[in-house]
């Protein structure tokens, strides 16, 4: 009988995209449940062998959401339902953090990096982390998965940006950059593996090959059949930018990678191929 897996955050991108990857390349049996009623609470939890927890508040401008509201959402719910998972005989618990615990903008993360999140989201998942590793034991394993920015077909967020940019701009700064990310078929991967294998500690999946912004926009201009002009011009002003710190120039043309003492070897769709099927 195959392992059957419960995602815990229904109509997540993260959490979809990972059960329609499982039901194509395993025989896992996947289930999902609602984390914004008490649905999960009246769920039976002991039927499952994994649950991967991925329901969260994530970055928000309304100032209606507080910092209450992220730690109730991303640390106390989540540990909820971690012990939940514990007490039911539950095997694994993949919970779903964020590369942004480490507080950077720009930089070089690697195992030495101390965690040092700078804001409320980051702040809330790194309570989360903290809490729910204090659970595990002989029985319980529990896994947790800090990844980069994530793209791929539907998702939201700065790709999204950054494809509007290559569709309609006749021009985007050429700026030698690299940043960790990976293709949402790749985190389902890992994720995958980290149940087969049934991994214990924190991971940091990335793509196998760092990312240029400027590469990234050029790419996607080129799949949807236009050619767009890469220029130099801007580049003093993007230096001038980064040295002052300014968080959307940060965040486009900063360099933020994890280094090779973080490495995890699993299959992974190259860069090209990932565009495309983002794109297509």
């Amino acid at each position: 009988m195959s392992d059957r897996i419960l995602i815990t955050g229904k109509n997540s991108y993260i959490g979809d995209s990972f059960a329609q990857y499982v039901s194509e390349k395993s025989s896992y049996t996947i289930d999902t449940v609602d984390m914004q009623s008490d649905e999960w609470e009246n769920a039976d939890f002991s039927l499952y062998d994994s649950v991967v927890h991925v329901a969260a508040i994530v970055h928000r401008k309304n100032k209606e959401v507080t910092q209450q509201m992220y730690f109730e959402v991303n640390s106390d719910l989540a540990f909820n339902v971690a012990k939940k998972a514990k007490d039911s005989g539950v095997k694994q618990f993949v919970f779903m953090s964020s590369m942004s615990v480490y507080g950077m903008n720009t930089g070089v993360i690697s195992k030495d990096t101390k965690i040092n999140p700078a804001n409320y989201y980051a702040m809330s998942k790194a309570d989360a982390e903290k809490r729910i590793q204090k659970l595990a034991c002989e029985n319980f394993t529990v896994t947790i998965v800090r990844p980069p920015m994530v793209y791929g077909k539907g998702c939201k967020g700065n790709y999204v940006t950054l494809a509007k940019f290559a569709k309609k701009r006749p021009f985007f700064a050429q700026y030698k950059s690299q940043r960790s990310m990976i293709y949402i078929d790749n985190l389902s991967a890992f994720i995958k593996k980290s149940i087969d294998e049934r991994l214990s500690g924190v991971f940091c999946p990335q793509d196998k090959n760092y990312i240029s912004t400027s590469e990234m926009v050029r790419k996607i201009a080129e799949i949807n059949g236009r050619k767009i002009r890469m220029t130099k011009i801007f580049n003093p002003f993007i230096t001038l930018a980064l040295k002052l710190k300014i968080g959307i120039f940060c965040k486009v043309f900063g360099t933020l990678i994890y280094d090779d003492s973080l490495a995890i070897e699993f299959d992974k769709i190259d860069f090209d191929t990932a565009i495309k099927k983002t794109e297509s």
